[in-house]
């Protein structure tokens, strides 16, 4: 007998209601309870004697960000001279990868979770950064305020951390997750002792 599709439909229904709201508001205690147990599948995986760290590898900003501005690049070069051929906060999401690859090489679960809240505050803070670095050259190259540039660059820093904040939680199955070195991991793991 087929199993009823009411539950896929409504576990998307409180992704797409639920998840921008517990994204937004990373310490509160139904967030926080919600994704330790993804940090203990986690934890429990790195302690298994045949799980290794793989290799650090990076894509840039995930999310296709950097292989689309690297396309438009390639195609437009205008694009390219105005704007490079990477986005120019990318050095942030580098560092971003790391602390997600290896997931900050913490020992508990609480220790991953307020890793990784850290590790996305940096990401925003380091985009916002860039942003106060370049606000008079590109205040002078568009014709607007250096305030204004500041603003474009806070709503991509806040937009790329509700981003990862949203996707970004070990145990996801997803190439960019928390802890993305080790084999993926599955929190019905954790909960049934399999």
């Amino acid at each position: 007998m087929a199993r009823p599709r009411t539950v896929p439909r409504v576990a998307a229904l409180v992704v797409l209601v639920a998840g921008p709201v517990l994204a937004q508001e990373p310490e509160t205690g139904l967030t926080r309870t919600l994704e330790l147990r993804a940090h203990q599948a986690l934890i429990d995986r790195i302690a298994r004697p045949d799980t290794g760290l793989a290799p650090f590898e990076t894509d840039g900003c995930s999310g296709g960000l950097s292989q689309v501005w690297g396309m438009v690049s390639a195609r437009f070069p205008e694009f390219a001279e105005t704007y490079k051929a990477a986005p120019p906060w990318e050095a942030c999401c580098f560092t971003h990868d790391r602390a997600y690859h290896a997931a900050a090489e913490a020992s508990t679960a609480e220790e991953s979770y307020d890793a990784r809240v850290l590790a996305d505050a940096e990401l925003r803070s380091c985009v916002n950064e860039t942003g106060r670095l370049r606000r008079s050259e590109l205040a002078e190259q568009y014709g607007v305020t250096p305030d204004r540039v500041e603003l474009a660059y806070g709503l991509i820093a806040d937009a790329m951390h509700l981003a990862v904040r949203f996707g970004g939680g070990p145990c996801s199955g997803l190439s960019w997750r928390w802890g993305y070195g080790y084999p993926n991991c599955s929190v019905l793991q954790t909960l049934t002792g399999d």
